[in-house]
């Protein structure tokens, strides 16, 4: 069975995509009242996702249900697991300590994994007894509607280990990726870093406004990118890449050459970008979650579209 520790958001997404792909799943927490919580929680969207038809999984809610267990003791929630996944808040102290401990119980089976998104594998996996077992499988916000995983190994990471992991995300719907090395940011929030400065460039330089700004993305380059990424993108905006290079590249240096400096996102561009924000969507619990809820649907709905692009 597979070990979720902590019962937060993303604790609670994984169990839930592991659980309908018929896995056994125990939820870690230290506290009793967090776990209960969780498990009301992802009784909660399971039962609205078989409502509206989007429950992933061959299994009913209530099967997959059953599978989903809770434990606030960390050596019996270890038992049996082969595959743990940390899911604590990003502190590097914190993983630190949480690997530390479980370096202590562990066999030499398990496979340990952590859902960081921005702490590099050597920052916390160092020195472990068992660093052999230890991977990164970072998921994309929510994991159970965005399939991409981003596998990084630590220096010493197995081979074994990343082609067990990928295999499991594989078997489970989710989109694997392996990184060779570690880098800062791996490469989803490197792609989504440089698109955010240049955003914010255009924006403080009073190219366009932020309202503007966003539709480039929803309404131009992210229906694109939905389906294909900015290299296949090149190979069919030309007769392959190397005749896109070609024909683009002084183009493409010349525009590249006229980005901006890092900016510091703080001062008025905050205020601004801000404002036009919150005229959308009020910055209130409700307003939010009602936009995060549609954005979800929106998501999903995507999903199922991609799914069956795939199989036609």
């Amino acid at each position: 069975h597979l070990l979720f520790l902590f019962s937060g958001l993303i604790g609670r997404s994984w169990a839930m995509v592991f659980a309908a792909g018929g896995f056994k799943v125990k939820l870690y927490d230290i506290a009793q009242q967090q776990l209960t919580s969780a498990l009301e929680n992802i009784r909660k969207q399971m039962k609205e996702l078989e409502k509206s038809g989007f429950l992933k999984g061959a299994l009913s809610a209530e099967q997959q249900l059953a599978l989903i267990s809770v434990c606030t003791d960390l050596k019996a929630a270890v038992e049996g697991a082969t595959f743990i996944q940390e899911c604590t808040p990003e502190n590097l102290e914190l993983k630190k300590k949480i690997f530390g401990q479980l370096d202590l119980i562990v066999g030499d089976n398990v496979i340990l994994s952590s859902s960081t998104s921005c702490l590099l594998p050597s920052k916390f996996f160092t020195g472990l007894k068992h660093v052999k077992q230890c991977i990164v499988s970072h998921p994309v916000n929510p994991p159970y509607f965005v399939p991409l995983v981003e596998i990084v190994p630590h220096p010493e990471t197995d081979p074994s280990t990343i082609e067990r992991t990928y295999a499991l995300m594989k078997k489970i719907g989710q989109s694997p990726v392996k990184l060779n090395r570690e880098i800062e940011g791996f490469v989803l929030n490197r792609l989504q870093y440089a698109v955010i400065s240049e955003a914010w460039r255009l924006v403080s330089e009073g190219v366009i406004s932020p309202t503007d700004l966003d539709l480039v993305m929803s309404d131009g380059l992210g229906m694109r990118y939905a389906f294909i990424g900015p290299l296949e993108t090149m190979h069919l905006n030309a007769e392959g890449v190397s005749n896109y290079c070609e024909r683009y590249a002084d183009g493409m240096k010349l525009v590249l050459n006229t980005f901006g400096p890092v900016p510091e996102f703080s001062g008025e561009t905050v205020q601004k970008v801000n404002q036009a924000l919150s005229e959308k969507i009020p910055v209130v619990p409700k307003a939010l979650d009602a936009r995060r809820k549609w954005r979800d649907e929106c998501l999903t709905g995507l999903a199922k579209l991609k799914t069956q692009m795939k199989s036609d």
